[in-house]
Formats: C-alpha cells, sequence, structure tokens
C-alpha cells in the first residue's frame, strides 16, 4: 500500500514510565487526537510493580492487603479500562494503541480486540511459539497460561465520528514475571488457568526494547499507517 494514502502514526519507546503519569498522557492524547491537534500513537513502555483494577471491578481478586502492596512497593490503580484486575511491572512490554476508529461510521469494536490479539500470536509464531485465543477470555494464550492480557476503553469522539482508543495490551516477556507480579492478584479474574512469559516459552533472554521494535511491523500489518518516530519523556 502506498504510504503515501496512509495516516502517520507516532511510535514510541520508554523504559520506565510510572502508570499514574502514562494514564494522564493518555488522557491528553486521546483529547488531542479527537480535536485534530495531536497525530495517533503506539506507545510502549515498562511500569514500575502495579496492579490495575478495570470495570469489572472485582477488589476481591486482589490477594494483598494496603500495608503489604506498601511494603512490596507496588502501586494500585482503579481505572476505566475494560476488564478485571492485572499486573504491570519491569519485564512487561506495554502497548498503548490511540487510534481513531469508526470514522467511516463502520465500527468493530470486537474486531479492533482480535486485531491486537492477532498482533501478539503473529510475533509469537515468528520465535516458533503457537499462541492462540480462548474462548470466552480477552487476550493471547500459550496453551492455558496467558502470555498477553488486553484491556482497552473505547473514548467516544466529540468532535468526529466514532471512537479513540486507550488503554492496550500487556505483553509478559520476562522470566519470573508471572511468579513474582501475579502471585499477588487473580489474574483478569480467572482462577483456573495460570500466566508465562515470552522467556519461558522460548527459554531465550530477550531485552524489552528489542522486543518493541521487532513487534512494531506485525503491529502495522494489523493496523495499516505510515509509522513515524514519536517522542514522549517521562515528564511528559
Amino acid at each position: 500500500m502506498d504510504n503515501l494514502n496512509l495516516s502517520k502514526l507516532e511510535i514510541s519507546y520508554l523504559p520506565l514510565m510510572e502508570y499514574g503519569a502514562a494514564w494522564e498522557l493518555q488522557k491528553e492524547a486521546v483529547q488531542g487526537i479527537d480535536a485534530g491537534t495531536a497525530s495517533e500513537r503506539l506507545i510502549l513502555l515498562q511500569h514500575p510493580p502495579t496492579y490495575t483494577i478495570g470495570s469489572q471491578n472485582h477488589p476481591e481478586h486482589l490477594l494483598l492487603s494496603v500495608e503489604q502492596l506498601g511494603k512490596q512497593g507496588i502501586a494500585l490503580f482503579e481505572i476505566d479500562r475494560g476488564g478485571d484486575i492485572t499486573y504491570h511491572g519491569p519485564g512487561q512490554l506495554v502497548g498503548y494503541p490511540l487510534l481513531k476508529l469508526g470514522e467511516d461510521g463502520k465500527v468493530d469494536l470486537h474486531g479492533y480486540l482480535r486485531r491486537l490479539e492477532a498482533v501478539i500470536i503473529a510475533f509469537l509464531a515468528s520465535h516458533g511459539i503457537s499462541g492462540t485465543r480462548k474462548q470466552g477470555y480477552t487476550g493471547v494464550w500459550v496453551g492455558d497460561e496467558k502470555i498477553c492480557a488486553i484491556g482497552v476503553k473505547f473514548n467516544k469522539s466529540k468532535f468526529r465520528r466514532g471512537f479513540i482508543t486507550s488503554h492496550g495490551f500487556a505483553f509478559n516477556i520476562s522470566a519470573g514475571i508471572s511468579q513474582s507480579g501475579f502471585s499477588g492478584i487473580i489474574p483478569c479474574g480467572i482462577a483456573e488457568y495460570g500466566v508465562t512469559s515470552l522467556e519461558e516459552c522460548t527459554g531465550r533472554s530477550f531485552g524489552l526494547e528489542s522486543v518493541a521494535s521487532e513487534l512494531v511491523p506485525y503491529f502495522l500489518q494489523q493496523f495499516p499507517y505510515e509509522a513515524v518516530a514519536g517522542v514522549v519523556s517521562a515528564a511528559e
């Protein structure tokens, strides 16, 4: 496809950004994209240890007390994405696509989720891993273990048709993350299945920035844009 016909997508990678700052950044970006003063974006980053509770709102799936969270240095946020509780932390690649959907009057919200899953499934296949969907659940699985959680918000546009997406996916990369951060919750409220990571599935080590770079072409296969470098500072 001719890049001259494609919208631009600013793509940024951050080694680490506090969750609250990233959430505010998303809100500001959504407003700017809707108003036409900002470009659509894909922000790839890591967070310090954080639990987030989505709109399903099941605080009982958090297994630690406030005091225990403080001792372990884990932040807690109740946020406006779909889904239940999940963990973010070092060793996990988080992606926030901030995209316009449905300007042509055709909105397929479920299709958007399936395309996010397809990005991760294609990446995993390139490393010889069979990533799959699981009936009744959102996200990407390897066998009966979730490797990538997905939770999004569709922000109703004020100045145009359709929606602006926010939140996104959390792709477990480093070995041990499934035992460390996820041990204090019932991940996504699913007690019967476990959590895994790219390193556990392959037995190899991966740098987060290299994974982010490698993932971008698979994202652009599902969401055709002209990729341009975006700049995000930790103080933004």
